[in-house]
Parts: structure tokens; C-alpha cells; sequence
């Protein structure tokens, strides 16, 4: 599933792209991934301006000029891709991972104005594009849960250490997991985080200590804005708006780098384990299990 920097790149994206554009058609496969009335798509999304592209957590919202919010939740391999009037339906240049569109994944075309086409492909068909009204979004049962934002002003390390508190008997890999403590982070950020601030990732919260902590704040800071620079980390699915590839893969520090050394301990290989249902990347040597309270 793409995490926060995969779906912050493509938002950044689709901002450039579609902001001030109107919507002229749209088609779909099924109501599972498009599930709109045609009498709510025919007077708040046709013929509706872009006005603007946000994100919350992995959660993607086109804001239109008609005060409805078309919002998308791409799931594990849901793709948007925006093909201009120029290269549609041919292969988009320059390291692109998508051939001709539509293909058998797409699930929703939107035509623009100036004869662009976004499309939404989704292999696993489970992903959507719900049309809401905009005042209504925050009151989707996701947006009320979510946790706050990691690269947010006001996101401290001490909001961390509050939040993880409340999951102090689980593991600290699956507290960081659960989007209900903090938003958009994922297996691959999960492991690169854990490894920087040299924790196990299956030691107990309760038993990481508060300078631990805050270690952790800036490693997840830091290898978010890294990925996010770099375009996100193209793992299966992933591409960003133009269909490209993200490398911040060729920059991670753990994550698939099973059998090859660690950068800090040369000697000792980095392994692959299972903790919190995931595969997960540790070194055995920076990262030990602590089994008692700091």
C-alpha cells in the first residue's frame, strides 16, 4: 500500500496538474470503486473546477468549485495516473511503469477540459472515489479516527511519546503502524525509522524510553521528507501522477537489504524477521530487544 510519502508525491502531483481545470465526463466500471448517485455526479462533478488537491494520511481529496470533494483511497494498488491530450493512450516517456491507457485495472476515467484524461486503475478493486460535500469530509469515520500528521509544525516528539502511550503493551513497530496513533506510516518508513532511532522493533512501548522517543520523531521525520523528495519508494504499484517511478528505495537504509551489511556495523548483515504480521529489516546488532521499563 503506498504510505504517506508515496501519496504526498502524487497529490503534489495532481495539484500542478488539475488546479483549475473543469471536469467535462467520467466513467466507471463498477459502484464498488466509484460508489456516486448520477444524479449527485451529474451536478457536482461535471462541469465542475478543480480548486484543489489535498491529503490525509494515505486519503487523496479533489476539492471543486461546487463544494463537493471527490475523495480517493487508493488501497493497496490503486494508481492515479493523468495523461495529457499529447500522450494519451500512448506510453508516457520518460521512466514511465504504465503502458497504454485504459487498461484492464482502470476503474474511472475523468475527462478534463484541455483533453487530459485522469485515470484510476486499481488491480485489486479495492480502492474508491467517493463525491462528498466538502463540509462533510472531516465526518468520514477514517478522518475522525486518524492520528495526527507526521510532518505537521505542530507535531512534536512529546505528541509521540502521548500517543504511543496509549498502545504500551504492543510492540513499538505495530503502535507506529496503526493509523489511529499516527497517520501515513507504513511497513517500508516503519523499519527505516526503527533502524535510524536503533530500535527493536519488537521491543514493548512501555519499555522505550522517552529519549528513545524522541530519536524516533526526528528518523521519521527525516526519512518521510527524504522519500517524499526522492518521489516516493516504487514498490509493485506505486507511481506517481505522470506514471513515474519513486527511488528513495535506492537511498533506504534497511528495507531490502537482507544479507547485505549495515551501514553502521559492516560486519553484521541486516536479516529479515516477522513482527506485527509484517516482513520487517533489522541489524541484530543496532537494534536489541529491550525486555524491561527504561
Amino acid at each position: 500500500m503506498p504510505e504517506l510519502p508515496e501519496v504526498e508525491t502524487v497529490r503534489a502531483g495532481l495539484k500542478q496538474l488539475l488546479v483549475g481545470h473543469k471536469i467535462v465526463s467520467q466513467e466507471h466500471d463498477t459502484l464498488k470503486g466509484f460508489p456516486n448517485s448520477p444524479g449527485d455526479v451529474s451536478q457536482f462533478l461535471i462541469g465542475a473546477k478543480v480548486v484543489d488537491v489535498r491529503r490525509r494520511a494515505k486519503v487523496l481529496m479533489i476539492d471543486l468549485d461546487t463544494k463537493y470533494t471527490l475523495v480517493i483511497h487508493l488501497k493497496m494498488t490503486g494508481q492515479l495516473v493523468y495523461r495529457g491530450a499529447k500522450n494519451f493512450g500512448a506510453g508516457h516517456p520518460n521512466d514511465s511503469l504504465i503502458g497504454k491507457l485504459p487498461d484492464r485495472s482502470t476503474r474511472v476515467q475523468i475527462e478534463l477540459d484541455n483533453g487530459a484524461t485522469l485515470f484510476f486503475n486499481d488491480q485489486r478493486k479495492f480502492g474508491w472515489m467517493r463525491l462528498l460535500p466538502t463540509i462533510e469530509v472531516p465526518n468520514i469515520d477514517f478522518m475522525k479516527k486518524v492520528g495526527p500528521e507526521p510532518l505537521e509544525d505542530d507535531f512534536t516528539a512529546e505528541i509521540l511519546f502521548q500517543r504511543l502511550q496509549r498502545r504500551k503493551n504492543t510492540c513499538i513497530k505495530a503502535a507506529i503502524l496503526d493509523q489511529t496513533v499516527l497517520a501515513g506510516i507504513g511497513n517500508i518508513y516503519a523499519d527505516e525509522s526503527l533502524w535510524g532511532a536503533k530500535i527493536h522493533p519488537s521491543t514493548l512501548v512501555k519499555y522505550v524510553s522517552k529519549t528513545k522517543i524522541q530519536i524516533l520523531f526526528r528518523e521519521i521525520q527525516f526519512v518521510l521528507r527524504l522519500s517524499i523528495e526522492k518521489g516516493g519508494s516504487t514498490d509493485r504499484n506505486y507511481v506517481n501522477a505522470e506514471g513515474k517511478r519513486g527511488s528513495y528505495i535506492d537511498f533506504a537504509r534497511v528495507f531490502r537489504k537482507e544479507g547485505m551489511p549495515c551501514s553502521r556495523h559492516p560486519d553484521t548483515l541486516i536479516v529479515k524477521i516477522r513482527v506485527a504480521g509484517r516482513g520487517t529489516h533489522i541489524c541484530p546488532k543496532c537494534q536489541k530487544i529491550k525486555t524491561s521499563a527504561p
